[in-house]
């Protein structure tokens, strides 16, 4: 009842709320973007919400445009400038998408929305994420963030799109918040950003959850 009545006016009523409350602090870190990422203080992408539809998602930029002499893009950990990790650490880089959110794109919280060139290299399991619209926060990212592998994120994320509920949403706000405070999972293990996901081999398992291969 929650999942298929309630959580969308929730999301829409808090999402206006936040940015009403919130306008002020979004004022100041759209001044701060423009002199520290020298122009644009905005970062939009095409990524694939609820069924795979594809809209466009917005957040604050965290690396800068630098390249190098023959014109191409500096590596992440090059571009992401001081300011960029501090709005990553913080996941302050997240507060656009409260519009994405009331234009109903997203959720406050769902699995989060990842680059369109992932889609085919999902296996029939892991496009489960989809059934529901992607969130600003979702489980994996209460409970490791980029620390965890690709496959125990997708599968958190198809675990929450079945276990929908009210209280379950709360739980994941409080532990989000409690993630964030910490400076949890902010990169993986080998990078400053998240690896890029190249598809999971069959017989792989999720550590999470291993008794349950990705076929």
């Amino acid at each position: 009842m929650y999942a298929k009545c309630f959580k969308r006016v929730l999301d829409f009523i808090l999402s206006l709320l936040a940015i009403i409350v919130l306008s002020p602090i979004l004022f100041i870190l759209i001044l701060l973007g423009f002199v520290f990422m020298k122009g644009n203080p905005f970062f939009t992408q095409e990524r694939p919400g609820k069924k795979e539809k594809i809209f466009k998602l917005i957040k604050f930029r965290t690396m800068d445009n630098r390249k190098d002499k023959n014109g191409n893009l500096l590596p992440d950990d090059v571009r992401l400038n001081k300011y960029g990790r501090f709005l990553r650490a913080s996941s302050l880089d997240e507060l656009p998408e409260l519009i994405n959110i009331l234009k109903g794109d997203m959720a406050i919280i769902g699995p989060r929305p990842l680059l369109v060139r992932y889609l085919p290299r999902y296996n029939k399991r892991q496009r489960h994420r989809h059934d529901v619209r992607p969130g600003l926060t979702g489980y994996a990212q209460a409970h490791g963030r980029n620390a965890l592998s690709w496959e125990d994120k997708f599968e958190m994320d198809v675990w929450y799109t079945r276990h929908i509920t009210f209280m379950g949403d709360v739980q994941i706000i409080l532990d989000t918040i409690k993630t964030v405070l910490k400076h949890e999972g902010i990169s993986s293990e080998s990078s400053a950003t998240m690896e890029e996901f190249m598809g999971t081999p069959k017989g792989v398992k999720s550590k999470w959850f291993p008794g349950k291969d990705y076929k």
